[in-house]
């Protein structure tokens, strides 16, 4: 690698720094070149962590000499949702709403990939308090969505700045949370893969909670495999989190390439489509011939619970628990909060007790059925947003229209990987989601492998950043 491609996968990245043409030195540097040149107009960084990275590299490069590799991440570049705690380091949850808390304490999905050798390049945007699907945040700015740098199109959220850094080749993959798609939109609007993680399988230690029951951390990266490594870097049980005592002890990576022949994947209801655009629609049927053509077999049958119901049963929910955890500074008129991020949380106080338990009753029945409506099917192939980035200025803020599809996940407490599925007329990205049953992740990233390699869309990189 002569120059140091912004956009080449961890793994691509990783066989340079075993090759020894390319050092973290000169990847970090090449990064931070493109983040001062690039990030004024992408707008992706809260803060950037310039020296600290270069003295990592450095680091890294010595034990690599010294023979010492601490396995495939060792030397890369990663950027961290503003939702974690980096001791030392400013934390502000995309809010001005209070001054920014200089954390104490280093989060452990943070630990764990400095602890594999990855560098991290510093904090990224969010919507404000994690609490938006659109990514826009009043109080910071929005990032710009890289596929047009015409028109400021939204880039989703919440975890928008970390889809525009790896989008962008300022970062070679990131960190977010996806409590109702924030980690599945933005891997959308950006042409990405992104992990939704089965709530216990990657610690929560050290994030900022919006909802317990329903909030989950998992990559953003270029391709599954890319995904897959991160996943095996992050994974695992936690004494800081109790809710990681069921995380399995395992490896994702050695199954990713055994391909999808023979595997059940259950197609999106034909009562789902409404509201959905075109062009996704196109692709996501050309993704459902693709799976076929690879052996998967359809199943067709309703789901259990509408994807409607079901994003409105989890909005109670995330409302219910973002009021008991934000709602202090919500009611306070003298702090600056984004209205519509405002609204959204008093919409919990609402929420009696009564009501809430309600709730969680009736997401364990929904879970048990949604299990047993699984028998028969490995994985539910859907589209993850109905509709391809749109510009900022056309954005409803009173609406969820993309998370329609992603909070079923949520909701049923199952994984899923998003991934490339194509291009809108106007050259913006499409996607599909591999859901699966909790704890399922190896097989939605078997699945989705074979299908990206069958039509590598994620190949494509967006124009005028190179």
């Amino acid at each position: 690698m002569s120059s140091v491609d912004a956009f080449a996968s961890l793994e691509q990245i990783g066989r340079e720094l075993d090759s020894g043409a390319l050092t973290s030195q000169a990847l970090v540097r090449t990064r931070l070149d493109r983040i001062e040149r690039l990030d004024p107009a992408l707008h992706a960084y809260m803060d950037v962590y310039a020296d600290a990275a270069m003295s990592a590299a450095r680091a890294a490069d010595q034990l690599r000499e010294a023979g010492i590799v601490l396995g495939p991440l060792h030397g890369v570049t990663v950027a961290i949702k503003d939702l974690f705690d980096i001791a030392g380091r400013p934390v502000t949850y995309g809010s001005k709403s209070l001054p920014a808390r200089i954390s104490d304490h280093t989060a452990t999905v943070v630990r764990r990939l400095q602890g594999a050798g990855a560098i991290v390049l510093g904090k990224t945007q969010t919507v404000e308090f994690a609490f938006g699907g659109w990514g826009t945040n009043s109080s910071f700015g929005t990032p710009r969505n890289p596929w047009d740098m015409r028109t400021h199109r939204v880039p989703g959220g919440s975890s928008s700045g970390s889809g525009v850094a790896v989008a962008g080749g300022l970062a070679c993959a990131a960190i977010g949370t996806d409590t109702g798609g924030s980690v599945r939109i933005p891997a959308s609007m950006c042409g990405l893969v992104g992990l939704k993680t089965t709530v216990g399988l990657v610690s929560r230690d050290g994030l900022m909670p919006l909802s317990a029951t329903l909030d989950t951390v998992g990559p953003m990266t270029r391709t599954v495999a890319d995904a897959a490594l991160m996943l095996d870097a992050i994974a695992g049980l936690d004494p800081l989190d109790p809710a990681s005592r069921h995380a399995p002890v395992r490896s994702v990576l050695p199954g990713l390439r055994v391909g999808a022949d023979g595997m059940r994947v259950w197609a999106m209801p034909d009562e789902e489509r409404e509201g959905v655009d075109e062009a996704v629609l196109a692709a996501y049927d050309q993704a459902l011939d693709t799976l076929q053509s690879l052996g998967l077999r359809v199943v067709r049958r309703r789901l259990p619970k509408g994807s409607v119901e079901a994003m409105n049963m989890a909005g109670g929910i995330m409302s219910a628990e973002g009021y008991a955890n934000l709602g202090a500074i919500a009611e306070r008129d003298d702090l600056v909060v984004d209205p519509y991020v405002r609204r959204r949380v008093l919409s919990g106080r609402a929420i009696g007790a009564a009501e809430y338990l309600n709730l969680l009753k009736a997401r364990e029945r929904a879970k048990s059925e949604m299990m047993a409506a699984m028998d028969g099917a490995d994985f539910l192939l859907l589209p993850t947003t109905p509709l391809p980035a749109i510009p900022v200025d056309q954005v409803d803020q009173t609406t969820s229209t993309l998370a329609r599809l992603n909070r079923m996940g949520n909701l049923l407490d199952m994984c899923s990987i998003a991934v490339p599925s194509g291009f809108s007329p106007a050259g913006l990205p499409l996607s599909v989601q591999f859901v699966g049953r909790g704890f399922d992740e190896p097989v939605i990233l078997r699945a989705a492998y074979a299908y990206e390699q069958a039509t590598r869309w994620h190949e494509r990189r967006p124009e005028g950043l190179d």
